[in-house]
């Protein structure tokens, strides 16, 4: 499923996505890494030994978007094929309360976590129907099945994107495609310190759930295993952060006051975050 096939991974200079990039790698796949960081893609492209294309852009450049798409299906197709797998990876975080967090930072993560993986998708899924079909993959958060504090436009961005994916799987499964949603829970990378903050500043701190959380490699591990036994969906988490998740579908009003209780006990000062 993956030997000499084409995936092009978003996000791909850090943390999932260059895990993801590197697994791919190691099961004989071909790689298109995309990012804004060059010389971070550079460094992973380094460490897949395998034939990879560096495609650096800026997500939310739509307009540029479909000369992008079109130089990543020129480089598949000049290795005989087409790109057979799409990881809609990029994204950024946020950590402030809602009544304290400025307009521009709903702005900024619904335009980088959701619109962008969108037009993204959007721009390339028809050539991969026509091409016969293919996969996408799309990481998503336990952030976007449950709402949870500190996070309310990182929560809308990464709820809407499950609800375009869900439906473009409904779509197109008999077309050829076959998509599958990635609920993370935490994993350690620079999500938390990258965050965005009320103010739109970058957070500069990490979270000890994120330092203590799973590893990329263990994640991007059981993301191939998962997309090569066709699941559709992928609950990558563990203990209380799973439990969220089953919460919210099969007990909303437990999590609910688990939520509220979570504000009340003064989450969001331990987390650096004051009123």
């Amino acid at each position: 499923m993956f030997a000499d096939r084409v995936w092009w991974i978003t996000g791909a200079s850090s943390g999932i996505g260059a895990a993801l990039a590197q697994a791919l790698a190691q099961a004989g796949a071909r790689v298109i890494l995309s990012g804004r960081n060059i010389p971070a893609l550079e460094n992973v492209a380094a460490g897949c030994m395998t034939d990879t294309l560096i495609l650096p852009f800026e997500a939310t450049d739509f307009q540029k978007l479909p000369a992008t798409t079109e130089a990543a299906w020129t480089w598949a197709q000049s290795r005989g094929g087409a790109v057979h797998g799409l990881v809609n990876n990029a994204g950024i975080s946020q950590r402030s309360l809602a009544i304290d967090t400025v307009f521009e930072v709903y702005q900024r993560i619904i335009d980088v976590d959701l619109l962008a993986p969108i037009a993204l998708t959007q721009s390339i899924l028809p050539r991969m129907v026509q091409a016969g079909g293919g996969t996408i993959v799309a990481i998503s958060s336990i952030a976007g099945i449950a709402g949870v504090p500190l996070r309310s436009a990182y929560c809308a961005a990464k709820h809407g994107l499950i609800g375009y994916h869900d439906s473009v799987r409904a779509e197109t499964a008999h077309l050829g495609m076959k998509v599958m949603v990635v609920a993370p829970g935490s994993v350690r990378t620079e999500v938390s310190r990258n965050a965005l903050d009320g103010h739109a500043q970058a957070r500069g701190v990490s979270d000890a759930a994120i330092d203590n959380g799973m590893l990329p490699q263990e994640a991007a591990a059981r993301i191939l295993k998962a997309v090569a036994a066709g699941q559709r969906e992928l609950i990558l988490a563990e203990t209380e952060e799973a439990q969220i998740a089953q919460l919210r579908r099969s007990n909303p009003d437990a999590l609910f006051d688990r939520m509220e209780e979570l504000v009340r006990q003064g989450y969001a000062q331990r987390m650096g975050v004051n009123r």
